[in-house]
């Protein structure tokens, strides 16, 4: 019955396409992300997600994250104000109707970072986003990179990278996403995410260059 509601309500969202980017942490997406935006601010709008973890330094409410009790966020998600949520090392991350229709209402394609348990969550929506995997060149390139974040404890690296393990296999199965792109280099990285949206940016240009 909640699936079905979420189906009629976000078919009848209005705007362009969205684009769901999934990939472990570590794997690139907020620098590519960061670039898109620069150079298409007035094409892309990204979905802030709800989030239990305390902010990194330089973090802001309301634009990297909401950040946001337990509780409260527990609470949207029981009364069905979320697309999608998971839990991932003790903190709860999801994705807010609110936060897709605020982009999608400005005629923006809306930008939703999440995580494969949310990527199989939309599947099951009528979303119908473009899906678009970032992944490392290895598990080994990403460890390297996590480490030299010197963000994480030894325990929540580890977890980070079985989890990545896991997140590396499953993008690899047929229909579980339209694009794959192995970040070993940002520029050529950057270069084949801007061509798998190239479509869907010249559509949004159109329209915004007619009103």
């Amino acid at each position: 019955m909640f699936m079905r509601y979420f189906s009629r309500l976000l078919s009848a969202m209005a705007g362009p396409r969205p684009v769901v980017l999934s990939g472990p942490s570590g794997a690139g997406k907020s620098t590519l992300l960061k670039k898109l935006m620069q150079e298409y601010d007035s094409v892309f709008g990204f979905s802030v997600s709800h989030t239990t973890r305390n902010p990194r330094p330089g973090e802001q409410d309301g634009k990297d994250y909401h950040f946001v009790t337990r509780e409260a966020m527990q609470a949207g998600i029981d009364n069905g104000e979320f697309i999608e949520s998971a839990e991932f090392s003790g903190n709860m991350y999801g994705t807010s109707k609110a936060a897709v229709q605020a982009v999608q209402a400005k005629n923006l394609i809306c930008i939703l970072d999440i995580d494969m348990q949310g990527v199989k969550n939309i599947k099951r929506t009528d979303l119908n986003p473009l899906y678009i995997s970032i992944q490392p060149p290895s598990i080994d390139v990403l460890e390297n990179r996590l480490r030299h974040r010197k963000t994480e404890s030894e325990e929540s690296l580890q977890r980070r990278l079985q989890i990545a393990t896991v997140d590396m296999e499953l993008s690899k199965e047929p229909g579980m996403f339209d694009v794959q792109i192995v970040n070993d280099n940002l520029e050529v990285a950057y270069g084949q995410l801007k061509h798998a949206l190239l479509e869907e940016i010249n559509v949004v240009k159109k329209v915004n260059m007619s009103s």
